[in-house]
């Protein structure tokens, strides 16, 4: 997980451990998950729900990550993305 700040936003983008530095894809659809993006620092459940219920964007990646963003209410399970077999969701507050 990585948290950016950048003025008064506030983006978590979180994966699935074991999917970084793989690249995914489904018709017009592409995804790599990079580790400079979503970051090397491993972190709990309880840390992941509290920065993803701080964020005003989030970028969410891999099943594990996804379900968990659905089961906290912050993602409907409707607009999920599947890439490939990667499962992907974002969130924007307005």
């Amino acid at each position: 997980m990585r948290i950016y700040r950048i003025e008064k936003e506030v983006l978590v983008a979180v994966c699935d451990s074991e999917l970084v530095g793989n690249t995914y894809s489904s018709g017009e659809y592409r995804i790599e998950v990079k580790e400079d993006f979503y970051g090397n620092e491993e972190v709990g459940e309880e840390e992941v729900v509290g920065a993803l219920k701080n964020a005003t964007i989030a970028n969410i990646t891999g099943e594990k990550a996804v379900k968990l963003a659905i089961k906290i209410g912050i993602i409907e399970k409707e607009n999920v993305l599947k890439i490939g077999n990667c499962w992907h969701a974002q969130m924007v507050t307005l």
